[in-house]
């Protein structure tokens, strides 16, 4: 399957060329493809080309758009959900959260996960595959499409691992950058950390996208090894001494600082001892904490912590100079925590 999706302006235009059209017929397929009130992204759409060509390319299996609308679930801070079907019959969620100001797109970048977090219902199943870039591109256009606004900001916040994803999570961000025309620095991936994974991001970003400006956010739930291995498996493969050493070195490579995510549990990771050891944890490089309101599923045993002790934790980094900040929940009303929708799907 040939997908135009994530080709470059010169790309297409070779394209054109190929088929005997002029280099411009190329731009205009571009500019087509990225033009967010432009609807239905599919090849019969793009009615400034010639009808021939058009059916030349479609004949040779060339498509825009691989993924399709499975359901869409609204919730009423506006938040909307998408659960979208792959070729293979597989399915990915993508969330548009907006604001006045900016649209934020959530993308997946796996089918399914491998690292089976006890907080989240997306590893239940385990990893079906990695998705292609143009996958990870077409979220946005759905995403675009149903809210006709224009994403302003990308976070790799869905479904999957993107550092075991890393060459396709890569060709995506250059073409966020270059073709859809977001700043690498309104696009933050969010690992919960993979062994030798972040000094490769730093690196490859250097080689694929000749910078690397985007936010680094590790997913990192706990302040010692011992509570981080009890609701993240995986962590036992990677201590957390060495996180935060190959943190520091990811803010040495790229200028960039690290933001943690941190995930508060009730009785879990939410004591004024926990702040203090996270403290002591992140004192002394460039650095931000994350906050987050636990998006409760029936699943699992987890429960969301009080706003109150939400504030005393938050209060403590503070007084301890960590700079810190309290993300608030969204889409609370409909299932919008990863992979609740696919898991409700399946269970259908």
């Amino acid at each position: 399957m040939k997908n135009l999706l994530g080709n470059s302006v010169k790309e297409l235009e070779i394209v054109a060329l190929n088929y005997g059209q002029a280099a411009f017929r190329g731009r205009q397929i571009y500019n087509w493809i990225y033009n967010y009130r432009n609807k239905n992204k599919n090849i019969d759409q793009i009615e400034v080309l010639p009808l021939d060509f058009r059916k030349k390319l479609k004949e040779d299996g060339f498509k825009i758009s691989e993924l399709s609308l499975q359901e869409k679930n609204l919730a009423i801070d506006g938040t909307l959900k998408l659960l979208l079907s792959t070729s293979d019959n597989e399915s990915i969620e993508c969330v548009g959260i907006p604001t006045e100001k900016r649209l934020t797109a959530c993308l997946s970048s796996q089918v399914g996960c491998p690292m089976d977090c006890k907080f989240c219902a997306t590893g239940k199943d385990g990893l079906k595959r990695s998705l292609k870039a143009s996958e990870i591109l077409d979220q946005i256009l759905f995403i675009e499409n149903e809210m006709n606004r224009k994403v302003t900001n990308i976070v790799f916040m869905g479904m999957g691992e993107p550092l075991l994803n890393i060459d396709e999570l890569l060709l995506s961000i250059r073409s966020i950058n270059e073709d859809f025309q977001i700043s690498q620095r309104k696009v933050t991936v969010s690992t919960v950390a993979v062994p030798r994974m972040i000094r490769k991001l730093s690196e490859k970003s250097f080689q694929i996208l000749g910078k690397c400006q985007f936010t680094l956010a590790i997913s990192l739930h706990a302040s010692n090894q011992k509570i981080r291995e009890t609701i993240i498996p995986s962590a036992k493969n990677y201590q957390i001494k060495n996180i935060i050493r190959d943190s520091k070195q990811f803010v040495r490579d790229t200028g960039r600082r690290v933001s943690f995510e941190y995930l508060m549990l009730r009785g879990v990771n939410d004591q004024a001892e926990h702040a203090n050891e996270l403290s002591n944890l992140l004192r002394g490089f460039q650095c931000h904490v994350n906050l987050i309101q636990y998006n409760q599923i029936d699943e699992v045993e987890f429960r969301r912590v009080s706003l109150k002790n939400l504030q005393l934790f938050q209060s403590t980094l503070t007084n301890n100079g960590i700079t810190v900040s309290l993300r608030k929940s969204r889409g609370l009303d409909k299932n919008a925590a990863c992979g609740q929708l696919r898991q409700n799907a399946r269970n259908k």
